[in-house]
């Protein structure tokens, strides 16, 4: 085995996203003076990551007819009675606090209305314009004023430094720590932690069209899985509606237009010259992101043409003028890609955008594993089926924070401990595998994957196209096994990184296949043609899936509606009425 570097911290945050920033900030508040906190990046810090990327805005509960319980409600029923409810209140209770923690501490400027207050837009599938923003680069906004804010805080920075194995103690009760390439050099460090954040995001990449980019591999849920760990909803995978669709020659291809496009009045055309979401959904183009990426899948498939893939939309009836100056980067963006947003029409496609399932974890972000803490994207519950457009930063910073203070109150009450020696030459073994391999093009294997999910797991599904999609993944990974690297220097070899990065889709998209074939009918983001019913709002249970030996099972849990039933809804005063009219 090469040599390990060793190294100890009090805290450790993996990630350097809304979540993962947040933890940092909140840690130093919380934790006694002393306390070492360290962050660790696959990339740099705030220039990676899928919380710079936010375009549309945070969802938060100011006024005006809005409320904390209007939007807890809004997030029950845009994720199909499946979210975990005291997770999903938290998360409407605590934006409140956290924008103007945003506002005040950090710096963030966000968009105002003429008296000075915030201005908040609509988006799909909410009842009230609950949308903070900053134009539509809110996610810059956030990331920046956060990364400032960290870069002077004198925590110790471990950048360009992958995480590639959680290490337990050796009798697997706890976590000693992480295992780590330093990208710079390609040598492994242990990172010893009395508290470790897992916040590396989701990045459903393996798809042939997606919003991430190509780093964001679900490493963190890959070795969450290794680890033990139950993780819930693997089979909700979120594609936004309107992914850019730019041709293969750019990757450019499955960025997203945001949703605000929408809000404000985009209409979805097809290539027949029709508008045609209203034949989907009474709300048209407002509804949710799943049912959206449903109609517009719907007529790629009636349209059967290669040539004429996506759909259109067009914003040019809202008056170029006011669409350039509302939305200018949206307008930037398709201008670079040739498109024209405010007078034309820009081709879109679905396009695989964010994971609702992840680590179970409770409220307070611990995980089943003591000092081991999940937060953001790799964390499941939240959101349920479907994640409504601007729950996401919400979410991130919001259970970021919690995370942190959580993380500073435990550490003082735990001491670092002594990893398990084998798992650890284990997830060495495994990394160095590909070096042991004669080299050979990898990529050629990512886009048969990403072919694979996008044909047989993706926004609609039946029980032969996901055991088809089984067999291609496992043929994908069985090649993959065979295929090795140079190693005359890894130092920044980033076929290494890139051979790591497939391993870790393999791994998750096979879980996302097993817990679809486990869930027999259609929620959310999940759609079954062959169960095509949502089996029973009130018979609400989730997937658990957990690796057990070399292979992956998929079990079922109830739903707890610990604050409101399907039938009910929430008053300001936090008591149930029963509504017959509430889905």
């Amino acid at each position: 085995m090469p040599q390990i570097d060793r190294h100890d911290t009090d805290i450790l945050i993996l990630g350097t996203g809304g979540a993962g920033l947040f933890a940092a900030l909140h840690a130093q508040q919380t934790a006694p003076d002393g306390t070492r906190i360290t962050i660790a990046v696959k990339g740099l810090i705030g220039k990676c990551g899928c919380t710079r990327m936010v375009q549309g805005g945070y969802n938060v509960a100011l006024g005006g007819g809005d409320t904390v319980e209007r939007h807890f409600m809004d997030t029950i029923q845009g994720g199909k009675w499946l979210p975990n409810q005291d997770m999903a209140w938290r998360l409407c209770e605590e934006a409140v606090v956290r924008i103007r923690e945003l506002e005040n501490e950090v710096g963030c400027f966000f968009d105002r209305n003429p008296d000075g207050t915030l201005h908040q837009k609509a988006f799909a599938g909410q009842t009230a314009d609950r949308t903070v923003h900053k134009g539509d680069l809110t996610g810059i906004e956030i990331i920046n004023r956060l990364m400032e804010k960290v870069l002077a805080s004198g925590v110790e920075k471990l950048q360009e430094h992958r995480a590639i194995g959680l290490i337990p103690t050796r009798d697997g009760s706890a976590l000693a720590g992480v295992l780590m390439i330093d990208m710079r050099t390609g040598t492994f460090r242990l990172v010893r932690a009395k508290t470790v954040l897992m916040a590396t995001g989701g990045g459903p990449t393996m798809y042939k069209y997606h919003t991430p980019s190509g780093d964001k591999t679900m490493d963190g849920l890959a070795m969450a899985l290794r680890a033990g760990l139950q993780l819930r909803d693997m089979e909700m995978v979120q594609f936004h509606p309107t992914g850019l669709l730019a041709g293969d020659h750019t990757r450019m291809t499955g960025t997203v237009l945001e949703e605000g496009l929408r809000g404000a009045g985009g209409q979805l055309i097809n290539h027949a010259g029709q508008r045609f979401m209203f034949d989907y959904d009474q709300k048209g183009e407002r509804a949710t992101r799943d049912v959206v990426s449903r109609g517009i899948y719907a007529e790629m498939r009636k349209a059967n043409d290669p040539e004429q893939e996506g759909v259109f939309i067009s914003m040019s009836h809202l008056g170029p003028e006011w669409v350039a100056k509302k939305f200018k980067g949206m307008v930037k963006r398709c201008a670079d890609s040739g498109f024209d947003l405010a007078a034309g029409q820009v081709e879109v496609v679905p396009t695989a955008h964010y994971f609702m399932g992840g680590v179970v974890v409770d409220v307070d972000t611990r995980t089943a594993m003591e000092g081991l803490y999940v937060a953001g994207e790799d964390a499941g519950g939240a959101h349920g089926s479907n994640r409504l457009g601007g729950n996401g930063v919400a979410n991130s910073t919001v259970f970021g924070g919690i995370a942190g203070d959580t993380m500073g109150r435990d550490v003082a009450r735990m001491a670092l401990r002594d990893p398990d020696e084998e798992v650890l030459a284990a997830e060495v073994a495994r990394a160095l595998h590909p070096l042991t391999r004669k080299p050979d093009l990898i990529q050629p294997l990512r886009k048969e994957l990403q072919d694979v999910m996008w044909d047989e797991v993706g926004v609609m599904r039946t029980k032969a196209g996901m055991e088809r999609g089984l067999t291609g993944i496992a043929q994908v990974s069985d090649a993959l096994m065979d295929i090795g690297v140079d190693d005359g220097a890894l130092a920044f070899n980033l076929t290494w990184h890139d051979w790591l990065n497939l391993r870790s889709l393999c791994d998750v998209s096979q879980v996302i296949t097993r817990a679809g074939l486990a869930r027999e009918n259609s929620r959310g983001a999940h759609f079954r043609e062959d169960y095509p019913t949502d089996g029973g709002l009130e018979n609400s249970d989730f997937t658990v899936a957990q690796m057990q030996g070399d292979t992956v099972s998929v079990t079922r849990a109830p739903v707890e509606f610990t604050i409101v039933k399907p039938g009910e809804t929430v008053l300001p005063d936090g008591a149930p009425e029963t509504l017959v009219a509430v889905p």
